[in-house]
């Protein structure tokens, strides 16, 4: 897929990059699976290929706003929150919800990454160390996932590997 505007996220390198005619704009750290690349429901897998913003979710809501089912909850993360629930995967600030354009890759069936519910989304800061530690979303720094969040549309193009 050619397109002039889009977001590469590179696994290996634990990077999203928005790039514009073959020219990065702004680079990000992030951390994609601990399980690695992969398509399949259940597997805890970063999904890889064409993808495009689904949509854009949570604007207007504060810094380290915690989400879940998509919905703010109200709470503020904290130290102190995270201690109560340590077990909890954490999806603050904004969700950028993906959606596979790749039939039989990323789209339909099993594979079908928007079903999967794979998002970019912040995440406990002190959590993004360079490694991938995720199940299977893209986590961000909660500052950087809020500056990208405003850079990008619905629609928008990613592009995993």
């Amino acid at each position: 897929m050619k397109t002039d505007l889009f977001l590469d996220i590179s696994i290996s390198h634990q990077q999203l990059s928005i790039i514009d005619n073959g020219q990065i704009l702004q680079s990000y750290a992030v951390s994609t699976a601990r399980n690695g690349a992969g398509e399949r429901r259940g597997s805890e897998c970063t999904p890889t290929g064409w993808h495009k913003v689904r949509a854009k979710i949570g604007a207007g809501q504060p810094l380290h706003a915690v989400f879940v089912g998509r919905r703010p909850t109200g709470e503020i993360y904290s130290a102190e929150l995270g201690g109560q629930y340590p077990q909890r995967d954490w999806i603050l600030t904004r969700i950028l919800w993906l959606g596979g354009l790749e039939p039989g890759k990323n789209r339909y069936g099993e594979v079908d990454t928007a079903w999967r519910y794979i998002y970019i989304h912040g995440c406990p800061d002190e959590l993004m160390n360079g490694k991938p530690e995720s199940h299977g979303c893209i986590r961000m720094k909660n500052a950087d996932v809020l500056d990208l969040f405003d850079r990008v549309q619905a629609g928008m193009p990613v592009y995993i590997h």
